[in-house]
């Protein structure tokens, strides 16, 4: 099973960029992002308890968010493995993942971060409030958002930097979108050869 993580920064094109993977290597997506927004849209017990929290800019506690992604690992559905988008966010929940993983002689094949200057991630995220009204998105939010990612959710790249059986790429997300899309193609491809 192939297990790929996407990484980078809110506003860096992850969910643009996570359709495209997906498809071209079979593998199934899961966004955290997009779970727990659609259970919030509901009015679920656990989106009533995560909609404030995602409304503040702040994280979804560790444990919560773990739960969710474990009930997903167990359930690809036919697909050659996963596409994780928005998760692990923590130290704690990579740890979490890799002792899942380990559980069922699986880790974490390759990373793909992608980079952008942080003027440019702000730039996005307000258009994007701005196009698809996302009550998250506006400036003091965003700019918490970005905090709590430098502080919290940077450190998972160094985390996985120390393991030697996950292969780490940075691409450069302030490209046009079918330039990164050649690049993480390139990417995986440089990895696995036999993925495409």
């Amino acid at each position: 099973m192939l297990i790929v993580i996407l990484f980078g920064p809110p506003g860096s094109g992850k969910g643009t960029q996570a359709d495209y993977i997906a498809k071209r290597y079979d593998l199934q997506h899961v966004s955290t992002g997009d779970m727990l927004r659609a259970e919030a849209d509901r009015g679920t017990a656990l989106g009533n308890e995560v909609a404030p929290i995602m409304a503040a800019g702040n994280l979804v506690p560790d444990d919560l968010i773990v739960r969710v992604i474990e009930s997903r690992l167990g359930d690809v559905g036919g697909h050659r493995g996963i596409l994780l988008d928005g998760f692990p966010r923590t130290v704690a929940q990579a740890a979490a993942l890799d002792a899942m993983l380990e559980r069922v002689g699986e880790h974490v094949d390759l990373l793909i971060c992608l980079d952008v200057p942080e003027d440019k991630l702000t730039e996005r995220l307000l258009g994007r409030a701005r196009e698809e009204g996302r009550a998250d998105d506006n400036l003091e939010t965003i700019q918490n958002r970005l905090d709590v990612y430098q502080r919290d959710t940077a450190p998972v790249l160094d985390h996985y930097r120390a393991n030697s059986y996950t292969a780490i790429e940075v691409i450069d997300g302030d490209a046009p979108i079918l330039d990164v899309s050649g690049r993480i193609r390139d990417a995986v491809d440089r990895h696995y050869r036999d993925a495409a």
